[in-house]
């Protein structure tokens, strides 16, 4: 099978290294986190001159069609340089749902704003109790003559106290964990009856709780078919699945790179740490489980883009075991920096805060693991 990249491929994978590189330090990066603004609006505005905004969504709605294997590419170096906007909550997670509607007028309306970074849009649908399971759906939908009436409650929505679009998932039947009667809208978020609660996470992002109180939308707004959504919704989690492994993936080279270089540099006993045997062995581990973990990423990548029917127990696969490798390759990367690996001025520590993120988000490493399990 050849692995190599295409052309095209090849140029965007350089374009994002050298913006990361030359145009994304640590500093600005935690000059953002430091202020009250949740990401850089400017940064923002150059990924959608750059394309990377553009990317995922079809020719046919004025994208560039990228697939998991571009995907994959983007998030690796958005990994690797630690960036802060939200391309997850926005692209893959709310553009990914809206991509896939076969609501053609919403979707004229919405991913052109998304594309040139006009509309910074969040996917909402997480609810207390559901843990990582999506048809756990509570929040009700009522049709009331054309509109729907929408109440209930989601919690930690990606970019939601800022986003000016919700996409989020609503129950117009059926009961609480049924798979069929869920459906997807999306609704403006300045709408009467929509509160929100935002707060920061533990590696610098911001996300919401968000309330909906009676709020009124129309069936225009309906980005799947009544009570067919699910399929949309867990088609856009696969997708956000693959994106953050290979953002962690990113995350576990900029480790296992800033610790080489800080071991080539920092002396004991007036020579370096490198020059001991049993840190070599150490540092060997962590490029190991880097390489394991590319590779598995690659599959993944390759199988969803063949779509393949296993090609969700790659994904699976793949989240469990940078869920666990990253954790011990940052604990790794953390002791070996000694002191200075856990302080808010060294990138190493924010590093391991975000991989540790990523290990919960769309379901932790136990949870994959069940899944490749029951798939298998």
């Amino acid at each position: 099978m050849d692995f190599s990249l295409s052309d095209e491929q090849a140029m965007l994978k350089e374009s994002v290294v050298q913006y990361i590189d030359k145009s994304y330090g640590f500093e600005q990066r935690m000059q953002v986190v430091a202020s009250s603004a949740p990401y850089s609006a400017e940064k923002w505005a150059e990924f959608a001159d750059l394309g990377w905004l553009s990317l995922p969504f079809s020719t046919d709605d004025d994208g560039f069609d990228g697939g998991a294997v571009e995907l994959m590419l983007i998030m690796q170096e958005l990994g690797r340089g630690l960036v802060i906007e939200p391309y997850l909550a926005a692209v893959v997670l709310a553009g990914g749902c809206i991509k896939r509607s076969g609501n053609v007028a919403l979707r004229k309306l919405l991913l052109p704003a998304i594309m040139s970074g006009e509309s910074v849009p969040a996917l909402a649908y997480a609810e207390r109790g559901s843990r990582y399971t999506l048809n756990h759906v509570g929040v009700t939908a009522v049709a009331d003559g054309e509109d729907f009436v929408i109440n209930g409650e989601k919690f930690v929505v990606l970019n939601g106290g800022t986003a000016d679009q919700i996409v989020l998932s609503a129950r117009t039947s059926g009961a609480t964990t049924d798979d069929d009667g869920i459906t997807l809208f999306c609704v403006c978020a300045d709408v009467a009856g929509i509160e929100r609660q935002g707060f920061v996470t533990v590696d610098g992002a911001h996300a919401a709780n968000i309330t909906f109180d009676n709020v009124r939308i129309g069936k225009a707004d309906a980005v799947s078919e009544i009570g067919l959504g699910l399929g949309i919704l867990e088609a856009a989690i696969l997708d956000a699945t693959l994106a953050v492994s290979a953002e962690a993936v990113g995350i576990m080279e900029a480790l296992t790179t800033k610790t080489i270089e800080y071991t080539r540099n920092r002396q004991q006993f007036g020579v370096p740490l490198s020059s001991f045997q049993a840190l070599q062995h150490r540092m060997v581990d962590m490029f190991m489980e880097l390489e394991q973990s590319r590779s598995l990423l690659l599959r993944a990548a390759i199988m969803l883009d063949e779509d393949s029917p296993d090609a969700a127990a790659a994904v699976a696969s793949l989240k469990y075991y940078v869920g666990t490798a990253g954790r011990k390759l940052g604990e790794e990367a953390v002791q070996l920096h000694g002191g200075m690996g856990v302080s808010n001025e060294v990138d190493i520590a924010h590093l391991f805060k975000r991989i540790t993120v990523i290990d919960t988000l769309f379901g932790n490493s136990d949870y994959q693991l069940h899944r490749y399990i029951q798939s298998s």
